[in-house]
């Protein structure tokens, strides 16, 4: 039976190479940091990392290396269960208790990853009888997540509060609203209306749902996020996040919500229930992150430097980037082979970057994600930027011309 599949499945993945569209995985052979080495890809040794989620420079900080060190002494490597059963170590509810008063939330529940903390959320909490309001440019976790739920399923088009209100009075016969929305949109970098949102669910009487994946630890004053940075942390029902990104880049995720909302998905959310523990040693390194965020005012505002020099300098080079402040600066190609193309070409120059294409974006949006980090100096942007434009010079005057022309990327 299986030869028969196997043809499908070769020609699937030509049709998706010669599309432009095949994604290759580089490996790399150093920790995480500002500059990785690349053993595979053609890439020239030591190159300048700007994909990573490590926005505040913390996945190889010293501090977080030796507390995950002692943690593995003092709580061992796994736990070889799931919470209920023989799972909970103190480790676990005391990272449960840091983030609920970090992000200002009653309480918080732990997965192995945010990806399962949006897929165990909808389906315990909705029912048939039950809406859920998602913004169209969701995460796909969040999308998945609602699929695995009975509630009527509504969409909004992005950041569109008209549209949001007319599918707010659609639904006023629901039982229970929920609003969902990233609080930062990974692909565009663009950040959700939060007030506004709030606003409208006070007026229709609905729950608002938040996933902080790409914004805690560096948005808002103190770094907690959307809520904190739009003054509505009192407002948003749950936060979803990750402590795979800003808080130190390992693995992990988590919802903090209303104390009655954590405690029904202790009873019935099933990734958390048939999951097993997050492993001690990213717990520990994860209460070390926390602590280092109280005085990480320096590490923010280093970001902040990064994000602000790279975007004018791309944009006075002639690169189109979508607009805004936050530290993902997509620069927008259009095709998506020759945005692959583009990544090699930087990847040759020392600067190791993605070209993203359908479907993580839309047919003829594909892009390159830029990421900024507090790990990298005036001079690594410096140089990244002037990588970018010898690339786009490398392509040739023809295929260059379409940088910065993708088509069907939400404006704003």
């Amino acid at each position: 039976m299986f030869e028969s599949v196997r043809e499908d499945l070769r020609t699937t993945l030509d049709e998706i190479r010669a599309a432009g569209l095949h994604k290759p995985e580089r490996v790399i052979g150093t920790p995480q940091n500002a500059a990785v080495a690349v053993t595979s890809g053609g890439a020239p040794g030591e190159v300048l990392n700007f994909c990573a989620n490590n926005y505040l420079g913390l996945a190889d900080h010293p501090e977080v290396v030796a507390a995950a060190k002692e943690a593995l002494d003092r709580w061992g490597y796994g736990m070889a269960s799931v919470r209920f059963i023989c799972g909970t170590q103190e480790v676990h509810k005391e990272l449960e208790a840091r983030l609920s008063s970090f992000l200002g939330q009653e309480d918080t529940i732990l997965y192995s990853s945010c990806f399962d903390a949006n897929g165990g959320v909808f389906e315990t909490l909705l029912g048939a009888e039950d809406a859920v309001i998602s913004d169209a440019l969701n995460h796909a976790s969040i999308i998945d997540g609602i699929r695995l739920s009975k509630a009527r399923r509504l969409r909004y088009a992005n950041r569109d509060l008209a549209e949001l209100e007319t599918r707010l009075k659609e639904s006023q016969d629901a039982r229970r609203r929920l609003i969902v929305t990233d609080g930062v949109f990974s692909m565009d970098g663009y950040v959700a209306p939060l007030a506004e949102i709030c606003d409208l669910a006070d007026r229709y009487d609905a729950m608002v749902m938040v996933d902080d994946s790409h914004a805690v630890g560096f948005v808002g004053p103190g770094g907690r996020g959307t809520p904190e940075l739009h003054g509505v942390m009192d407002r948003v029902d749950i936060i979803t996040g990750t402590l795979g990104k800003a808080l130190g880049g390992a693995s992990g995720g988590y919802v903090a919500a209303r104390a009655e909302i954590v405690e029904l998905l202790r009873q019935r959310s099933r990734p958390y229930l048939f999951s097993n523990s997050l492993a001690p040693v990213i717990a520990a390194a994860s209460l070390k992150v926390l602590d280092l965020l109280e005085s990480a005012d320096d590490l923010r505002e280093r970001l902040a430097a990064n994000t602000a020099l790279f975007r004018t300098a791309m944009t006075g080079a002639g690169f189109e980037i979508l607009p805004g402040d936050h530290a993902i600066a997509p620069v927008m190609i259009g095709d998506a082979a020759e945005a692959a193309k583009m990544a090699e070409l930087l990847l040759e120059r020392g600067v190791y970057v993605i070209g993203f294409s359908y479907p993580v974006v839309p047919l003829g949006a594909a892009r390159i994600r830029v990421q900024l980090s507090a790990a990298h100096s005036t001079a690594d942007v410096e140089r990244a930027v002037a990588a970018f434009v010898d690339a786009r010079a490398a392509l040739g005057a023809g295929a260059g011309a379409a940088v910065g022309t993708a088509a069907g990327t939400p404006a704003g």
